[in-house]
């Protein structure tokens, strides 16, 4: 039972605490001493004897004896054999309200341990209490403060008997930035123990523990599952605030729900009348722009088109990298956002900076005023910057806007900060510092021997900083957003290196992000992958099914068969027949193929791709008709079932709002019905060939392509189709 009067007690407290933060330090004197009525509440031999104590004595009680009085009710309280009953007993009573206000009142006077002594005593009558505490230091900022850090040890020694969920998502978020990984999984563990005791309409503390997994940055399907249930039912519910926070967290932890987006692109859409203000507007269409349909989004480019000159510097932030995932070719809206964002320039962090750079340049926006400012102002940050990754921001995004240069004071500050750089650093500033080295050999036919042996020290650093590891989940923490060039031409060696010397470490917690690394690099490691495949056939049953494709990728991508490779692939196929129906569609497609490369053709999982359902079902996911194209006639007469292309992040293009075809062959004639006219692909994006073979496609005694369909594929591939059989 709640009590609303210690709420409004508990408030106040922190109140005062922030009105009066120094109160107690200038006087350090009280009027009486309080001794003598401390010893007499020592003497208290129940409970009563204590509030009578305080009833008689309010007017003059100091937060010494405040804290003393408390001290000893919570005494008395654990030797009492019914816990709870007592519990509600002390704090319904009268002059434990008294003893609550009197804390409130003499807060200004307490030190930071007195403060979460009080506190800690006072949750074990109402954990709400000190999840208002800490919900009011987050709102101050204070997450890395001693208290919160007292807090944090505070959750720690009693989570065992924390029954309130409610109260524990408060708690956890506001903690989330002090837990050690061990804590982490405790709180993951509990969470997942108490939520099947929250009603279903709670969306307020699943969207807590999303923002936790966020802030924690852990990706765990059996509770984002949950949540996502939640959710999803109650879509009717969910304002524009909350469809809008749920999927930039889905986003963030890569967490994929096609219901989810389905039933939230048509709320979004149903509330585009609603909104006429920046406000509101520009938060829609952030939310609903990058999964929204062609016409959607037309909308959408034309009333914010009215409103742009009214965008404050964080609103034309917001909708730039909307813009850059719709892959706008708006060049009127472009233009308004970029003069918008121009006028704020001075006013962004270098990260945003980045973000702005990156989105003009993919959007192909043209402005030498606007390209000159931004470097002016991210030499001048760079000039004064001390922090590694702030540095390495910087230094990237000069690298990244036209006619790059690097200057010895860009140079210098590379020099300053590397033994200090972590390997996303490191990435970053080698990175940059090839494509300055490429851009003066090519328009300046000059390479100074100072970026070379920059680069030089980059490679030095950057082996020794993977020498150094030798954790696993650290090792991981660094690692698993590392691409480009300078990585896999200096860095890649010594990484599958480490990787081999710790991959005693992995298990079913790691297996699957190891994997997915590893298919990323296209380097080849048999005892990597052995032991991959160790690790999942002990232990299956404590793997999500999610990621049961990013497991099995790497073995698809590289043609290798573990020593237990029977035994591994059944375990992966049966494990996943009781998940089928609740996959990604283009998520069993793409599973599929990948067991069909390795010559598995499972029966459950045929039938659930061959099937009526399935196909409307991905139909729908690829936005109808309108993106996916049957029965067409390619280059080479071939016929394929069905064609759709993808953009970078694997987002049906509809036919028709793109200049799409294949480059390399302009002069191939297309069959009219595909309706793709122009010169390419939009960048990033690839050309899919979807073919639903029967038993004729391959040998009578074996899983084994013929010849005819082998060739098909093949020749798609020339012409630049991925080809999914």
């Amino acid at each position: 039972m709640k009590n609303p009067l210690l709420d409004w007690l508990f408030v106040n407290m922190l109140r005062l605490r922030a009105i009066f933060p120094f109160s107690r330090r200038v006087f350090q004197f009280r009027t009486c001493s309080c001794k003598p009525l401390i010893s007499q509440m020592i003497t208290c031999t129940d409970k009563e004897q204590v509030f009578n104590l305080i009833g008689k004595n309010k007017a003059i009680l100091s937060e010494k004896q405040v804290e003393c009085a408390l001290n000893i009710l919570w005494r008395f309280q654990k030797q009492k054999t019914s816990f709870l009953k007592n519990a509600e007993c002390i704090r319904d009573h009268p002059q434990f309200l008294t003893l609550h206000s009197l804390a409130t009142s003499e807060m200004e006077f307490m030190n930071d341990d007195t403060l979460v002594n009080v506190l800690y005593i006072t949750q074990q009558f109402d954990i709400n209490v000190l999840s208002k505490f800490s919900s009011c230091l987050a709102s101050q900022h204070l997450y890395f403060s001693p208290l919160m850090g007292k807090i944090a040890g505070i959750v720690h020694k009693n989570l065992e008997t924390i029954e309130d969920l409610r109260s524990l998502s408060v708690l956890m978020v506001s903690i989330s930035s002090l837990i050690s990984q061990h804590f982490r999984e405790q709180l993951v563990n509990k969470t997942e123990h108490l939520f099947d005791t929250i009603d279903s309409s709670q969306v307020n503390v699943a969207r807590r523990i999303v923002i936790f997994l966020r802030n924690i940055r852990y990706s765990y399907y059996p509770l984002l599952e949950k949540c996502n249930e939640v959710f999803l039912s109650n879509m009717n519910d969910l304002d524009l605030d909350s469809i809008s926070k749920i999927l930039s967290l889905y986003h963030s932890l890569q967490f994929h729900s096609f219901e989810f987006i389905k039933m939230a692109k048509k709320r979004l859409t149903e509330m585009i009348p609603l909104f006429d203000h920046p406000d509101g507007f520009v938060k829609l269409f952030v939310a609903l722009g990058p999964i929204a349909g062609p016409e959607e989004k037309k909308q959408l480019k034309s009333t914010l088109l009215l409103m742009s000159e009214e965008l404050t510097s964080q609103q034309a932030l917001a909708v730039m990298g909307a813009m850059e995932e719709m892959e706008s070719r708006n060049s009127h809206l472009n233009k308004k956002i970029a003069s918008v964002l121009c006028k704020h320039l001075d006013n962004y962090k270098p990260v945003e900076l980045l973000k702005i750079t990156q989105a003009m340049i993919f959007l192909h926006f043209q402005s030498k005023e606007l390209f000159v400012k931004l470097r002016e102002l991210l030499r001048s940050y760079l000039k004064i910057s001390f922090i590694p990754s702030e540095i390495s921001v910087l230094v990237y995004t000069l690298s990244i806007l036209p006619s790059p240069h690097l200057d010895e004071v860009g140079m210098s500050r590379i020099e300053a900060v590397l033994p200090h750089c972590d390997l996303n650093d490191l990435n970053g500033l080698a990175t940059s510092v090839l494509r300055w080295i490429h851009y003066d050999r090519k328009y300046l036919d000059n390479t100074t021997g100072k970026q070379l042996k920059l680069l030089q020290k980059l490679d030095h650093y950057g082996l020794q900083r993977l020498q150094k590891f030798n954790n696993l989940n650290l090792l991981w923490e660094e690692l698993k957003s590392l691409k480009g060039d300078w990585f896999a031409e200096s860095l890649l060696e010594e990484t599958v290196a480490t990787l081999q010397r710790l991959m005693d470490e992995i298990n079913y917690k790691n297996v699957a992000e190891i994997a997915t690394f590893i298919s990323r690099t296209n380097y080849l490691s048999t005892s990597l992958l052995d032991r991959i495949a160790s690790v999942v056939v002990q232990q299956i049953e404590k793997i999500h099914p999610f990621v049961i494709l990013g497991i099995i990728l790497p073995f698809s991508i590289m043609n290798y068969d573990p020593p237990q490779n029977d035994e591994f692939f059944r375990i992966c196929i049966q494990y996943l027949n009781s998940y089928l129906n609740g996959l990604n569609p283009l998520m069993l497609v793409f599973l599929g193929y990948s067991l069909a490369i390795l010559g598995y053709f499972p029966e459950d999982l045929l039938k659930a791709i061959f099937n009526i359902k399935f196909l409307a079902k991905m139909d729908s996911q690829l936005e109808g008709t309108n993106c996916v194209k049957a029965s067409v006639l390619t280059p080479y007469y071939h016929r394929i079932d069905f064609e759709c292309i993808l953009d970078k992040r694997k987002k049906a293009l509809p036919y028709g709002s793109h200049s799409i075809t294949l480059g390399s062959l302009p002069e191939k004639h297309w069959e009219s019905n595909t309706q793709i006219t122009g010169s390419r692909l939009p960048p990033g994006a690839e050309r899919i060939s979807l073919e639903f073979l029967d038993s004729r496609a391959f040998c009578r005694n074996m899983p084994h392509l013929k010849g005819k369909s082998a060739m098909q594929k093949r020749q798609l591939e020339i012409l630049g189709y991925r080809v999914i059989q």
